[in-house]
This record gives structure tokens, C-alpha cells and sequence, in this order.
């Protein structure tokens, strides 16, 4: 099988070709590495690195359920997003339907780690 050639960096679906080139060649970094790297450069015990990625996750999600946004100073943006009640259809039958409303978390990466991820 020929080397896998990297995604195209513009053009229409570009998000979609690049998570699954991500996925095909097995990059991705899961909480255990977050863990990991915490107690290397910080030189305490994984126990402790668990207890300190635990507690920012949980406090990240608490501040997020109250729908307040949280800014990260030069890596972005997490906001709670509200979406109305709307009508839809029901594409199998077409059927009119009401969807909920409900409420969607966005992220809004900064200019510094757009311009790092870039390579700039």
C-alpha cells in the first residue's frame, strides 16, 4: 500500500478529509497522555498529574453546564451556544417536525495557536 499523502489545506470539506487522515495514521492525544506529559515536565507522580487533569477537566465542565464561556488566553475560546426551537422534516417520511432547542459548545481557536498549529 502507497504512503499516505497529507489532506489537502483548502477547499470545501477539508475538516472532515484531514480528522480522518488524523485517524488513519493513528494520531490523536487521549487524556492518559496529557497525563503523562503533565508529570514529566512537571516532575511530580502520576497519581498527583491524574488528580490535576481530573480537577481542570471537572471544573471546565462545571463552568460549561452553567453556560458561561471560558476563554484560555492564547489557546481560544469555549462558548455555550444557544439554538431556538426551529421546524424541521422528517427526511424518511417528510413529515413536519419541531426540533428542540437546545445548546451547543463551540471552540474559537486563538491567533496564537492557529499561527502555531500553522507552522507560523
Amino acid at each position: 500500500m502507497p504512503p499516505l499523502s497529507p489532506p489537502p489545506t483548502r477547499g470545501r470539506g477539508r475538516g472532515i478529509i484531514q480528522r480522518n487522515y488524523l485517524k488513519l495514521i493513528g494520531a490523536k492525544m487521549t487524556k492518559a497522555d496529557i497525563v503523562e506529559k503533565i508529570a514529566e515536565k512537571c516532575g511530580i507522580t502520576k497519581r498527583e498529574s491524574i488528580d490535576m487533569v481530573e480537577s481542570v477537566f471537572s471544573i471546565l465542565k462545571s463552568t460549561l453546564e452553567e453556560g458561561e464561556d471560558i476563554k484560555i488566553s492564547g489557546f481560544g475560546k469555549f462558548e455555550v451556544k444557544k439554538k431556538h426551537a426551529r421546524k424541521g422534516r422528517n427526511p424518511q417520511t417528510g413529515e413536519a417536525i419541531t426540533i428542540d432547542a437546545r445548546s451547543v459548545l463551540t471552540f474559537k481557536p486563538s491567533t496564537i495557536l492557529k499561527s502555531a498549529v500553522n507552522g507560523g
